[in-house]
């Protein structure tokens, strides 16, 4: 395959994630193995994400017109870009704990809805609820008022049931 090929793949295999990414997570590879980048991957896979070893020059002209085109400044040194497709949050928190595991890489920044975060903002996301602990949380919110009911209707019947039995305990003895 040509150069020139080659690189026209690879900046068409950007321009794919961006298209489809909700979230894309900038950071620094230096010191990490090829096998510890490929664990990250597969992370990162799981997670409804991907992560990419990319030139800057060609993430630059991938970037160029698309909302993430803010990270074309950041784009300086051995960098790699997470992209999250699915929940924004799962990629910052399996870039985190790798990182945290690992004592290799940093995030650097991310662009979430066509805004870029900085360093601190980007690495924040990770201590975000996913969307399955809000749906949760939610869910019990709504519940938590029917439970209350239910719970109300069970004790009167309760007691009910106990005034009840000690009248005829009482007509018993």
């Amino acid at each position: 395959m040509s150069t020139k090929a080659f690189k026209n793949e690879k900046i068409e295999k950007i321009k794919g994630n961006v298209d489809k990414a909700q979230v894309a997570i900038v950071t620094e590879y230096r010191g990490m193995s090829v096998e510890e980048i490929t664990n990250l991957r597969r992370e990162l896979q799981k997670t409804g994400g991907d992560y990419m070893v990319t030139k800057n020059t060609l993430a630059k002209i991938a970037l160029k017109g698309t909302p993430y085109e803010v990270l074309a400044d950041s784009l300086k040194g051995p960098i790699a870009i997470a992209f999250g497709f699915e929940d924004p949050v799962a990629p910052a928190k399996a870039l985190s704990k790798f990182i945290k595991d690992t004592k290799k890489g940093e995030i650097l920044c991310a662009v979430l809805d066509g805004k870029l975060l900085p360093a601190a903002e980007a690495k924040a996301l990770a201590n975000l609820p996913s969307k399955e602990e809000i749906y949760a949380k939610m869910l019990g919110s709504i519940n938590s008022p029917a439970s209350g009911i239910v719970g109300s209707i069970n004790a009167v019947m309760a007691q009910l049931t106990r005034a009840m039995a000690a009248v005829r305990d009482k007509k018993a003895a």
